[in-house]
């Protein structure tokens, strides 16, 4: 089997997030790259976690061509477009969270409200403009939106974060939907205070090293 630890990954990380509710059903999307043999693993279209075999896990060359598996996940152009233009990309996961997907419905983006949010590389995760899921609109709004971050929200439909690795991209989004989450909340009883640009600026320094999954 071409890829397995990379499959292998990919089938840990989707059960990780069914388990933490970060997606459901047939939702959402992983893939990782293996840029030295110039491929890519992703999680077929249309396929519940249930069905999810290793074999079936799609593997695709740069340019798209099907290798191995299932025909690969409607939003393969989204992953290609950042793998293309982002060297400190290796691992990439987009979900349909509630708390990030409920501001994305408001196309806004997500403030610094708590200091996590510095893991995405930023002050703020800026939410993409809108496009039809799949389409190269879409990636090329996608690429825009994360220009200096790890993460962007789509609007009226989730969030895409993208590492170095697996467990720091899981990571990242884990910590995006909890600020999300916080956000939202705190909208509904006030006006939340958002850090500065100053301290989120200390913020990011301080995240290049801390806590980083190695």
């Amino acid at each position: 089997m071409i890829l397995k630890q990379e499959r292998e990954e990919l089938y840990s990380c989707y059960k990780k997030m069914l388990e933490t509710g970060l997606t459901n059903g047939t939702s959402g999307n992983v893939s990782l790259i293996n840029r030295k043999k110039q491929l890519l693993v992703i999680s077929p279209t249309g396929v519940s976690f249930d069905k999810l075999k290793l074999e079936k896990i799609s593997i695709v060359d740069f340019d798209g061509n099907l290798i191995d598996g299932l025909m690969p996940s409607s939003e393969l152009k989204m992953h290609q477009i950042l793998y293309k233009n982002r060297n400190d990309i290796n691992a990439i996961i987009h979900g349909h969270t509630v708390f990030a997907t409920t501001i994305s419905c408001l196309r806004e983006d997500l403030p610094a409200i708590d200091y996590m949010i510095a893991v995405a590389g930023g002050n703020s995760v800026k939410c993409a403009e809108y496009a039809t899921y799949g389409t190269q609109e879409l990636a090329e709004n996608v690429l825009k939106a994360m220009v200096g971050r790890k993460a962007a929200l789509l609007a009226n439909h989730g969030i895409i974060v993208g590492a170095g690795d697996i467990h720091n991209a899981f990571n990242i989004i884990e910590q995006i939907e909890y600020v999300a989450e916080l956000y939202v909340r705190a909208r509904s009883i006030g006006d939340p205070v958002i850090l500065s640009d100053n301290e989120m600026e200390k913020m990011v320094n301080l995240f290049k090293n801390y806590g980083q999954i190695k």
